[in-house]
């Protein structure tokens, strides 16, 4: 059974499907679901083909929305699947400035001169410096780690230190190829949540450190890309870099920081992945998490753990931690 929560605007989009029944993509709306598979003059085969076609359906959308005489059913009765079936996925490492530097002052060598203080004060006025002058950090991961907003988190065996980072997705509904800055918020139809779990013993290789990070191996296994549950119109989402995004994990809060704190807006980012990249419909441009991951608590995922993650408007995705056995 869904969580009932209308997220910001009139409506949001989803993928849901009654028992025994095949997925089918849907609007939300006062806390009911209309099948858009039905409700359109078309039929799109999931929720990807109503944003390929972003620009015509979303006047369409709003006035269902509006339509109470419609088939609509209640949110409760249906199950809440990942929103969207990406092609493609952009994730943003090392994108809020408080995260970076108590990463930085975390991992400093046992012989640095400096007081925690100086250390803070210098890696601070270096993130600044890279949010006027540098570029994102950005990595490509795979559609198959795409899980839904309340399925359980299989926690690999070899995975030693698993952990969160939830983060703001933007959701492309252009193709973006070579976009400025100013033009780069054209192409995006809305936002989600994504939780892009990181295994971090495997972050570094270990056998050959010139070579740097191992993002396949410490991100990819199925399932840890948590997403949803809804996609938001960003019309419904007044600023994307004035958010709050929070994970509790057991009840207690382990993030809570604002997307005020990245170092590259959604603006930045997606430009800055046109620029090599031919962004599609449907494709998701992760943002960065901020500080609170388990590796600053020195508490990483176990078995039995429970993450709720939510983002202003957004809505809340919970997810249930299960390790995985041979």
């Amino acid at each position: 059974m869904a969580t009932l929560a209308q997220p910001a605007g009139p409506f949001a989009l989803g993928t849901f499907s009654a028992p025994d029944r095949e997925p089918f993509p849907g609007l939300l709306a006062r806390e009911h679901v209309l099948d858009l598979s039905r409700a359109l003059n078309w039929t799109p085969a999931g929720l990807r083909a109503v944003v390929e076609h972003w620009e015509e359906a979303l006047p369409v959308l709003y006035a269902l929305a509006d339509d109470v005489t419609l088939d609509w059913r209640p949110l409760a009765e249906l199950r809440v699947h990942a929103p969207i079936e990406p092609r493609q996925i952009f994730q943003s490492g090392a994108n809020y400035r408080q995260h970076v530097i108590d990463l930085e002052v975390a991992h400093r060598s046992p012989d640095d001169p400096r007081t925690v203080e100086e250390a803070r004060a210098e890696i601070a006025a270096v993130m600044d410096r890279r949010a006027a002058e540098d570029l994102p950090y950005v990595f490509i991961g795979l559609p198959s780690t795409i899980a839904g907003p309340y399925d359980d988190v299989v926690l690999p065996e070899w995975a030693e230190q698993p952990d969160w980072e939830l983060e703001l997705a933007a959701v492309i509904g252009r193709p973006a190829y070579r976009v400025s800055v100013a033009q780069a918020l054209e192409h995006v139809a809305g936002y989600t949540i994504a939780n892009d779990l990181t295994d971090r013993a495997t972050v570094f290789r270990r056998d050959m450190k010139a070579i740097g990070t191992d993002w396949l191996r410490c991100k990819n296994a199925p399932g840890f890309t948590p997403l949803g549950p809804w996609l938001v119109p960003a019309g419904s989402v007044v600023d994307p870099g004035d958010l709050r995004v929070t994970l509790k994990l057991n009840g207690d809060t382990m993030q809570d920081e604002s997307t005020k704190d990245m170092l590259f807006g959604v603006a930045r980012l997606v430009s800055y992945v046109s620029q090599t990249a031919r962004l599609l419909p449907g494709d998701l441009v992760l943002t960065g998490s901020p500080a609170g991951n388990g590796i600053h608590w020195g508490r990483l995922l176990r078995d039995g753990d429970v993450m709720e993650g939510s983002i202003t408007g957004l809505g809340t995705q919970r997810t249930r931690c299960v390790r995985e056995t041979s």
